[in-house]
């Protein structure tokens, strides 16, 4: 992602879940991911909103030539629930995603996620 962007971008996903009143604590990335902090409206299910922002966004990012490489969003996503009083702790996870990545790949980090919340995975589907 041409990172002068990724807020243009954030701010067009910010957008897509307020209009789904659920609220956005914060969203950042870097080249072949995003990171999505938000609370889910009772009235909306997480795959319909994951849904929404895919399309709408990959129709916004082909319209504004934002990403110029930018081919689609992958067909999955990963989701987590964590308390509420986490709330600062993921902030500043999702804050720090280039300083993150520097130190362990996408990849690696999604393993040791599924471990930690011990959810079993197929590695075949796994990216």
């Amino acid at each position: 992602m041409v990172k002068e962007n990724r807020d243009e971008l954030y701010r067009y996903i910010s957008g897509i879940i307020g209009n789904k009143k659920c609220i956005v604590y914060k969203i950042n990335g870097v080249d072949d991911h995003i990171h999505i902090l938000t609370d889910l409206h009772p009235a909306i299910t997480l795959a319909d909103l994951v849904k929404d922002i895919k399309i709408a966004s990959s129709k916004y990012i082909k319209e504004k030539n934002l990403f110029p490489d930018f081919k689609g969003w992958q067909s999955g996503y990963g989701a987590f629930t964590y308390s509420i009083d986490r709330i600062n702790i993921l902030m500043n996870y999702v804050t720090n995603q280039e300083e993150h990545h520097d130190k362990i790949s996408f990849h690696d980090e999604s393993i040791e996620m599924l471990r930690e919340h011990v959810i079993d995975y197929d590695e075949n589907y796994f990216f």
